[in-house]
């Protein structure tokens, strides 16, 4: 059985979810962003998100297909990239998401063939090229086109070597100094904490207070769980429990910190009741610490030679 057969949109059919991800999001979103709002947005995602590949158990075919919407979505012209990983709402995206949902698809279809057409006639007629363009659009429905796979990939790479590095590195660390680095970083992101190590901790690492503004703070609790990169996800079971232990410390906000990364129903159970949890995974907290450029990682600037070629 296909997975479109199980339910699973094809890449075409997630690029209505993917520009109202977008609008939703103000408009513009990091490609992060965008995929977890399609997600949210899609029936029975819950189900969704668990089908993996069967050579791949640790990549989500749903997440797959909506980066591969992402980028179908710019190739037909709903969305625009100012710059890498950040998505914007075109006049066009808006303009399919007016339509009805089967017109919109139906042209989102004829586009896509279109822009793949274009471009491999493109690429037909530069030296070196094969002697005759490729010419199997019609076939590209339930699997993207090499474009499109290029497109993703290309947006993928800006991050995925550090930022694979560092979780790897991460994880080398015991439990208790990886408990006290994130401390750290949350500590230089403004929070206030104590670290409550070894068996006593009742469910809780962290406890002090989060900034809201010059005169006010909120009491936060935070739990780490080093867990493999690609491994397990944590639950919603996780999340309900870490909820109740927080509040028995009087919190008011909770985080909740993995290498990992987080099923559907964790995010929902996050802000279903009180203490909410802010959930950072393994590529948020990547990102929080290359943003915070002094706890360990540092990017150098490259220059990209052919982006001046636009001025020619």
């Amino acid at each position: 059985m296909s997975f479109s057969d199980r339910g699973m949109p094809t890449h075409q059919e997630l690029v209505l979810p993917v520009l109202q991800a977008v609008k939703n999001l103000g408009g513009t979103a990091r490609s992060r962003e965008v995929v977890d709002e399609v997600i949210s947005l899609l029936p029975n995602s819950d189900a969704l998100i668990e089908i993996s590949y069967p050579n791949r158990p640790n990549m989500s075919v749903l997440r797959d297909r909506t980066e591969w919407g992402r980028s179908t979505a710019k190739l037909v012209g709903g969305l625009e990239q100012p710059n890498r990983g950040m998505y914007m709402l075109t006049d066009f995206g808006e303009e399919l998401l007016a339509l009805p949902e089967s017109e919109a698809i139906t042209l989102v279809k004829a586009t896509y063939k279109e822009r793949i057409r274009e471009r491999r006639m493109e690429n037909y007629q530069k030296p070196g090229s094969p002697s005759e363009p490729q010419n199997d659009v019609e076939n590209e429905h339930e699997e993207p086109s090499a474009e499109v796979i290029a497109e993703t990939q290309a947006d993928k790479e800006e991050y995925s070597n550090w930022e694979e590095q560092l979780l790897n590195r991460l994880h080398q660390m015991s439990p208790e100094a990886f408990e006290k680095f994130v401390l750290y970083l949350l500590r230089r992101y403004g929070l206030k904490l104590t670290h409550i190590g070894g068996t006593a901790d009742e469910g809780i690492d962290g406890i002090g207070t989060a900034p809201l503004s010059p005169v006010l703070s909120s009491r936060v609790a935070v739990q780490i769980k080093r867990y493999a990169p690609n491994g397990k996800p944590i639950t919603r079971e996780v999340v309900a429990l870490f909820q109740r232990d927080a509040q028995t410390k009087g919190a008011e906000r909770a985080i909740l910190v993995t290498l990992s990364r987080f099923t559907e129903p964790a995010r929902k159970a996050a802000t279903l009741t009180t203490p909410t949890v802010d959930l950072i995974d393994g590529e948020r907290l990547a990102q929080l610490i290359k943003d915070d450029g002094e706890s360990g990682v540092r990017l150098e600037p490259t220059v990209n030679e052919k982006w001046f070629d636009q001025f020619e």
